[in-house]
């Protein structure tokens, strides 16, 4: 059995004034690059995975773009030690059991309602900041299967660089999926290639220093 979400009136709001202090604190600059057209769709936040800090990067990229109620999927027993984050719009998933397919239709009803945006992680797992492809799971294709609902897909990198500062800069580039395949393997490679435009812009900035 899952985990459902919920946005307590007090923890979701804390969560919100959370992520927007710990960022400022911890990185010197953010930097939001791109950007979609609002079409009044609910979402699905596609994003590479390197750290604990990209669910927080997504919020912030929410508060500051979408605006939209944040759901996000997390590994059960890391959900069960910090349950703070169920009330703030995160879900249970177990991978390699029965309930993940319990978890990818949940995921699906939440893209049923255009006020939602749900942040995923393709690959299912972390991956280095240096990885050279992004490779997806399955699960993303299964989730659009099952919605009814017409869903609009945002692809989100997280890039940092410190340059020349003692802290990081964040690096959040985003761009619309346009493509009309939604299995997996449409979906990677799309990403990958904008993925890897990413990465060259950033080499450009870093050169530029």
């Amino acid at each position: 059995m899952i985990l459902r979400a919920s946005h307590n009136f007090f923890m979701y709001p804390f969560f919100k004034l959370y992520t927007l202090w710990k960022i400022r604190r911890n990185f010197h600059g953010v930097h939001i690059k791109g950007g979609y057209m609002e079409k009044d769709l609910p979402l699905l936040l596609v994003s590479n995975h390197i750290s604990w800090w990209d669910g927080f990067w997504a919020m912030y990229v929410n508060l500051k773009l979408f605006r939209r109620k944040f759901y996000f999927m997390m590994l059960e027993e890391q959900l069960r030690k910090h349950m703070f984050f169920n009330k703030a719009g995160g879900y249970s998933v177990r991978k390699g059991s029965r309930s993940l397919i319990d978890t990818l239709i949940y995921t699906a009803s939440l893209l049923e309602d255009k006020s939602n945006l749900v942040l995923l992680f393709p690959q299912g797992e972390f991956s280095s900041l240096y990885e050279a492809e992004i490779r997806f799971e399955k699960g993303i294709e299964y989730i659009l299967k099952k919605t009814s609902a017409k869903v609009q897909i945002i692809f989100m990198v997280n890039l940092i660089e410190y340059f020349s500062e003692s802290k990081p800069g964040l690096f959040i580039y985003i761009s619309e999926y346009q493509g009309q395949d939604f299995d997996a393997v449409s979906l990677e490679a799309e990403y990958n290639r904008f993925y890897k435009r990413c990465i060259a812009e950033n080499m450009k900035l870093a050169a530029g220093r």
